[in-house]
């Protein structure tokens, strides 16, 4: 798939106007500026992991994991930000709109802790439609790898509920990435960067993005609202391993949705892809 020349003036213009939007609203990040070399073997197959990054922040201990009060503190966090105006103090002549409306959501729980509802134990963050709005939102939250287990960082359209029910996913599915800790700050950043950038090949397939902090691996989702549609799902599977700078015989897992709902499982009984 060459997915390049369908999308590279547009992909352009939203480089142009990205570097441009961190020159007059830096982000705050604990991941270098440095890219890393990033090469992945695995001890499974559905793994991917690091044999060398170079010029990164090492993972945070579990003495610098944030306290169970500054965990409780996140929600309360979300709210004020959700509330905020992300477009405060940006021009409309300075401002670089987004092809869609995204949001931000946040969900935590503790060891042990079962969730019957999921959605009620989600927090949402704050929604932006800009570039600038962005990064107003995003100089803010903090980076996966300086979160606790186990923890879920939703990217989706606004509007859509980042839940399988929703009416927008329920006929679609998710293509998984297991990765080695360690790595989920740089690469859920590429993925964000790609899917507010527009630079899926897929129509309005995209419906978002999952970063699942769990103990021993972490795992990106990318949701799509057509599990049946081959053409479109292997598309968004080799974008997925173009944007993440992965080698392409990484094994990746698909799950409908619907699958999803009868096993109650978001990780189990998932269909394996090269």
């Amino acid at each position: 798939m060459d997915t390049k020349a369908a999308s590279s003036s547009e992909t352009l213009t939203f480089a142009k106007a990205l570097a441009k939007s961190q020159t007059q609203n830096p982000p705050e990040s604990n991941s270098s500026k440095t890219e890393p070399n990033i090469s992945a073997a695995a001890d499974s197959p559905s793994t991917v992991e690091s044999t060398k990054i170079t010029n990164q922040q090492p993972v945070s201990s579990d003495s610098n994991k944030p306290s169970e009060n500054q965990i409780d503190s996140l929600a309360s966090d979300s709210k004020a930000l959700s509330t905020a105006d992300s477009s405060k103090n940006i021009s409309s002549l300075d401002s670089h709109p987004l092809q869609y409306k995204w949001t931000f959501w946040f969900m935590h729980r503790y060891p042990g802790q079962k969730i019957v509802d999921y959605e009620a134990a989600i927090s949402k963050i704050s929604s932006f439609y800009s570039i600038e709005e962005f990064w107003n939102v995003y100089s803010y939250i903090c980076r996966p790898n300086d979160m606790p287990t186990v923890s879920d960082f939703h990217l989706f359209k606004h509007g859509v509920r980042p839940v399988w029910e929703d009416e927008l996913n329920i006929e679609g599915g998710k293509w998984m990435i297991r990765i080695k800790k360690g790595l989920s700050s740089r690469l859920w950043e590429r993925l964000v960067f790609a899917i507010i950038g527009n630079q899926f090949d897929a129509g309005d397939e995209v419906c978002g993005a999952v970063l699942s902090i769990r103990n021993s691996e972490d795992i990106i989702s990318l949701w799509n609202k057509t599990a049946n549609d081959a053409a479109i799902n292997i598309s968004i599977r080799d974008t997925i391993k173009s944007v993440l700078e992965i080698p392409v015989e990484t094994v990746m897992e698909y799950k409908a949705h619907n699958d999803s709902l009868r096993d109650n499982s978001s990780f189990r009984n998932t269909e394996v892809y090269k």
